[in-house]
């Protein structure tokens, strides 16, 4: 039995060899996270900045921003992407490629260590450095946030990064590998560069919001999911009742809502881009958050980060198990 066992786990050798991609790429870029200034992830969003700075024109007709943003979008993507996927193909050890891919598309689940930062500053009554801290990672402005406003940008960030991260990582890299996830996240990152709530991007960034609301529906709905079940029954009822939202395209309302319900705190309101004020629906489901509810929201998301990485850890040994078994 014990022979037949063993040739069984070398037929599936490639199956655990992703688990323990994915796995040994979740821990580090939590543990060893990559300084934000060395992500190429970064570097990739600045260089959509800059290009939007040359071909996104407000003043033209909304079609033909619409085809710019379409054409900036492609122009962005496929020659990288491109480049690593025939890369990826040529490497004797694809492997090690792999996790290094995932290892960099993953940084941003390091946001949880930033909004620890910022909990503090607003316990210190910093709110200078909490202001500097969240410039980093927000595209929208922050100098004007009051103590409320740095609460509730710091939690929507907070409880919004896994969807594009932990969960669309390991959803993506089962379908389709690497370049799967690769290209995602850099459909993520120029949305969340060009974000259609912003009134300079709302007809540039539309087509590239648009498909990542498509593509990302899915991991959404998942980590939805996963943050409802430790709210109770009310917040699993949202699951089922979408928000709507009539103001601008704003893919994680739905994810903001149910993280406002769980914690029991208020959410959204208007955001400003460029000193220029946009409405937002407000998600009130309790009083107004503060350093508290950051703290109850790192504990929400790590908790939701721990029910991924154990159903990581549990599917390859139920594998194995059911291997034995048949043997």
């Amino acid at each position: 039995m014990v022979p037949e066992f063993a040739q069984q786990l070398l037929n599936d050798s490639s199956f655990y060899e992703g688990t323990m991609i994915l796995l040994v790429s979740l821990l580090l870029s939590r543990l060893a996270p990559l300084p934000r200034e060395f992500q190429p992830i970064v570097w990739f969003g600045l260089l959509a900045n800059e290009l939007a700075k040359k071909v996104a024109h407000s003043n033209r007709s909304p079609s033909q921003q619409v085809i710019a943003g379409s054409m900036a979008a492609i122009l962005l993507i496929l020659p990288f992407w491109a480049i690593i996927y025939f890369l990826l193909q040529l490497a004797a050890f694809p492997w090690f490629f792999e996790f290094i891919i995932l290892y960099l598309c993953l940084n941003d689940d390091n946001f949880k260590q930033v909004a620890g930062e910022v909990r503090q500053a607003l316990s210190r009554e910093d709110k200078t450095l909490a202001r500097q801290l969240l410039s980093l990672w927000l595209y929208r402005d922050t100098k004007q946030l009051s103590s409320v406003g740095i609460s509730k940008a710091t939690i929507e960030k907070l409880v919004t990064t896994p969807v594009y991260g932990t969960v669309s990582t390991i959803l993506f890299f089962s379908i389709g590998g690497a370049p799967l996830v690769l290209v995602a996240r850099m459909i993520k990152k120029l949305e969340l560069c060009w974000p259609a709530i912003n009134p300079k991007f709302k007809y540039f960034g539309q087509p590239v919001n648009l498909l990542s609301a498509a593509l990302f529906i899915i991991p959404s709905w998942l980590w939805n999911f996963t943050l409802a079940i430790q709210g109770g029954p009310k917040s699993i009822l949202l699951l089922f009742k979408p928000l709507s939202n009539n103001g601008p395209l704003y893919n994680c309302i739905n994810t903001c809502a149910i993280a406002a319900s769980v914690l029991k705190v208020e959410l959204g309101g208007p955001m400003k881009f460029n000193n220029q004020r946009v409405a937002v629906t407000k998600l009130i489901y309790g009083p107004k958050p503060d350093s508290h509810s950051i703290a109850a929201a790192i504990k929400l998301t790590s908790t939701g980060y721990t029910l991924w990485l154990s159903f990581l850890i549990l599917i390859p040994l139920i594998w194995a198990a059911l291997r034995y078994l048949q043997t």
